[in-house]
């Protein structure tokens, strides 16, 4: 019996074919595993005494040969492949042992070259993989070290069956194909801005980060995987759980809509999150008075929910959530004091999630699928038998050229605040309204099938409120007079941000006239679904 033996990463590699010899198993490798292999006592011989061929090109050739190819892929119960094989001198390799080259984290380095990329797209490792997961019902093919131990159990005791050997192949599979994922992904990112944003062809490498206790509703499965991309983590998936029960399918949800929300903002800001949707949002310069304000803007959706704070969360703001339950908090840091009177809380989840793991688009992020610091993250969202593929949402509020459109001009707290309402307002589900008021939110009309719906939700939720506020609004107002537009102006709103558009654009202005309401553009659309 032949083993193989040449992973890249040599974790295990030396414990293996200790285990394999004892078996009785001939070991051969390549140059780099075999001085491994050798120097830890155990007796293996080079690949080029099997294919009788030195390894050339740098290494670049080395397993590419029929003696290789041959005796991985010639099936056993063909006694013709068996006859051929002893014809060419040839013998059959039992095992395949492989993992390959540190791709991914060779392109997540700021200094990478195209040629240090190139050089560590392994050719030989995949190639050995698949043949031997091709043949996998006599080929044992390892490309997990976290396999090795129980491979070596399962051949002492005889107990290699086909469902086993075929789990095996398909994680060998998957992993080459993982692999050459990151490779396309790589060289795409070195085309032109929008050249190629969306391909003929696409893959998206993924990786188990945890199994979950059920789905959406306990009736269904679930688990949470991340993009295997170069570099670290990035967003929810990226924090540190210092406290609490695991994490469901909804808390992940969750967490992601208030960490995307919260990270919007460059001063301190809290959001908190109920369904996936921001219930209240603030931001100033005090965390503690940022919660506090954002809890004001809705004082019973908040029960259960979420709260994400982008500053450390302080013994003040936590003094500030005494009596009030929350599911999860996450925050890139804790005073101590704060942290351990958070952990009294039994079934509040505590993440802590690090500086630059944020989502926010127009920051360097690892979250694209294509190259390592793009902009260009593209979303993906699942519909029946397919996948919606979208660049992000850039439009921060900060980049907007407003073109104000009324008599009246908004103040310099007014546009302050519509810019403002216009970074919560990205973050609630469409038709969404947002009113806002010294930089705090205090109503929300969200995911309405009509913009009056949405809007008289908002106003009902602000009641007295609305006096003073302004008003965000993520499209345009189909109608104005005796509708939305003059309901708001009613209420008391001094101010509105939209993005125009509508055949009815002059009513609302003129309707904004009347009432000597500031009303200005965006040009730029805010749905989100």
């Amino acid at each position: 019996m032949i083993a193989l033996i040449a992973p890249y990463d040599k974790a295990g590699a030396a414990d293996l074919a200790r285990g394999l010899v004892a078996l009785g198993f001939d070991v051969i490798s390549t140059s780099g595993t075999l001085k491994h292999l050798t120097g830890a006592g155990v007796p293996a011989r080079s690949v080029s005494d099997l294919t009788g061929f030195p390894e050339i090109l740098d290494g670049r050739v080395k397993t590419l040969h029929p003696a290789v190819h041959a005796g991985l892929l010639a099936r056993r119960d063909k006694p013709e492949h068996l006859d051929e094989l002893a014809r060419q001198g040839l013998s059959k390799i039992d095992l395949v042992a492989v993992n390959l080259y540190p791709f991914r984290e060779t392109v997540s380095r700021p200094e990478v070259t195209l040629e240090d990329a190139l050089e560590n797209i392994d050719i030989g490792g995949p190639t050995m993989l698949r043949a031997a997961a091709k043949n996998f019902t006599s080929v044992l093919v390892l490309v997990d070290p976290a396999d090795y131990d129980e491979a070596i159990e399962r051949l002492r005791k005889e107990n290699a069956p086909l469902d086993y050997r075929r789990r095996l192949a398909e994680k060998a599979f998957q992993h080459v194909a993982s692999y050459d994922t990151a490779i396309a992904q790589y060289l795409r990112s070195q085309e032109p801005e929008d050249s190629n944003l969306f391909p003929a062809q696409l893959t998206i490498a993924l990786k188990k980060a945890v199994d979950l206790r059920y789905g959406e509703n306990p009736h269904q499965k679930a688990a949470v995987y991340r993009l295997d991309t170069a570099g670290a983590p990035v967003g929810v998936l990226a924090a540190e759980q210092l406290h609490g029960v695991e994490m469901s399918y909804l808390n992940y949800l969750d967490a992601d809509a208030a960490w995307r929300a919260a990270s919007e903002f460059d001063e301190p800001a809290v959001v908190i999150v109920k369904h996936a949707t921001p219930c209240g949002v603030a931001a100033h310069e005090d965390i503690a008075v940022a919660y506090e304000r954002a809890y004001a803007g809705d004082e019973i959706s908040p029960f259960g929910g979420i709260i994400a704070a982008n500053r450390e969360v302080t013994w003040d703001m936590t003094e500030a959530m005494k009596g009030k339950r929350y599911d999860i908090i996450i925050a890139p840091g804790y005073a101590d004091a704060a942290l351990e009177r958070l952990k009294k809380r039994r079934d509040l989840r505590i993440l802590r999630i690090a500086d630059g793991a944020d989502t926010r688009t127009d920051r360097p992020s690892d979250l694209s699928a294509d190259a390592p610091g793009s902009a260009e993250a593209p979303e993906y969202r699942s519909i029946s038998g397919g996948i919606l593929v979208q660049t992000p949402d850039t439009g921060a509020a900060g980049e907007l050229d407003l073109r104000v459109m009324t008599k009246r001009a908004p103040t310099a707290t007014e546009l302050d605040d519509l810019r403002f309402a216009w970074t919560a307002l990205r973050h609630v589900k469409s038709n969404a309204i947002v009113l806002a008021k010294e930089r705090a939110t205090v109503g929300i009309g969200c995911g309405q099938p009509n913009r009056l719906w949405a809007t008289q939700h908002a106003l009902e939720h602000a009641g007295k409120r609305a006096k003073d506020a302004v008003l965000a609004s993520d499209a345009f107002f189909p109608f104005a007079r005796g509708d939305a537009v003059e309901d708001a102006c009613k209420a008391g709103i001094t101010a509105i941000i939209q993005p125009g558009g509508g055949v009815r654009d002059e009513e609302a202005v003129e309707v904004c006239n009347d009432y000597g309401v500031a009303m200005v553009f965006t040009a730029t659309r805010a749905f989100r679904h």
